[in-house]
């Protein structure tokens, strides 16, 4: 008889999201054998494949998709009654995740941290980042509570309260030996295509993931968050557009050059977010710290001088 728990569930989850045997390993801190074996095992009693195999990748087959498609209803609804019954006998959840985008810094949060552990020593907290898009997933999809510093806006379809904590601009720079640098003009689209953009890739595995300042053909390096874009432009191995307080101090250092474009990227807005209904203790905590003015302000000089 088919027992198929959700130990099993959250592993097909992993690995679909992460994708391959290993990352998912990773993430749920379970040697890879016990991966494998987990899903040898649910292949041979369901009688079907449930991945395709390839080198390290594992991609669902159609079966596996359905498969994973209801289990991830039973895995938030176990999720939900969990967290249902620990706040009810405590009213502090036993764990709390944070993402932040990966534009900052986690140790801009040390001194929340340190207060939030003053107060509530016995829920464990969890600090992670995704990189535009990526953040939201992580929100809709339960792997996160709060959303500190999350960039745009997120996804239609609801679910989930948003904030603004403020805005950031945006500068066009390129390396002063870049062959743009010298062209005594706004630059138009046609300049752009002829080089290298940097660009920060979306984290977002099932979101649809956000090009940034990026044309139609344009070819482009994406790198894991905006610390390496700053370095890959300003070794002039591409231009692009980065937060103005970021690349300020490049900028009046020589190391790169502003430059006016036909088409310039707007202040972009981050957001506090939380989903709907949710009303831990914990997340009480954390959105009242989080709004205080000038928050959004602190977390950017934090990590950017780190």
């Amino acid at each position: 008889m088919l027992r198929l728990s959700l130990d099993a569930l959250q592993i097909l989850d992993a690995i679909d999201r992460r994708g391959s045997f290993a990352a998912a390993g990773k993430e749920l801190h379970k040697v890879p054998s016990t991966i494998s074996y987990t899903v040898a095992k649910l292949e041979e009693e369901l009688g079907v494949q449930l991945f395709e195999r390839a080198g390290p990748r594992a991609d669902l087959t159609q079966a596996g998709s359905v498969l994973l498609k209801e289990g991830r209803h039973l895995l938030r609804a176990a999720q939900d009654l969990e967290a249902r019954v620990r706040r009810v006998a405590s009213g502090w959840e036993t764990e709390f995740a944070i993402e932040i985008d990966s534009m900052f810094a986690p140790i801009a949060l040390r001194e929340d941290i340190e207060a939030f552990c003053a107060v509530a020593d016995r829920t464990r907290l969890r600090v992670g980042q995704e990189a535009l898009s990526g953040t939201w997933e992580a929100l809709l999809e339960r792997r996160a509570d709060l959303l500190i510093g999350a960039a745009g806006e997120g996804p239609s379809g609801g679910g989930y309260v948003a904030e603004p904590m403020g805005s950031l601009p945006f500068v066009f720079a390129v390396a002063p030996e870049h062959p743009l640098a010298a062209l005594d003009r706004p630059l138009g689209r046609l300049d752009l295509q002829q080089y290298r953009a940097i660009a920060v890739a979306d984290s977002a595995r099932k979101l649809v993931s956000r090009t940034v300042g990026l044309a139609f053909g344009q070819e482009a390096m994406t790198v894991p968050d905006i610390r390496s874009k700053l370095d890959f432009q300003r070794a002039g191995l591409g231009f692009g557009f980065l937060p103005e307080p970021y690349a300020r101090p490049a900028i009046q250092a020589g190391e790169l050059v502003v430059k006016q474009v036909e088409e310039p990227k707007p202040a972009e807005t981050f957001y506090l977010a939380w989903r709907t209904g949710e009303e831990g203790a914990a997340l009480r905590w954390w959105i009242e710290r989080s709004r205080r003015p000038g928050t959004l302000e602190r977390l950017l000089a934090l990590s950017f001088c780190n």
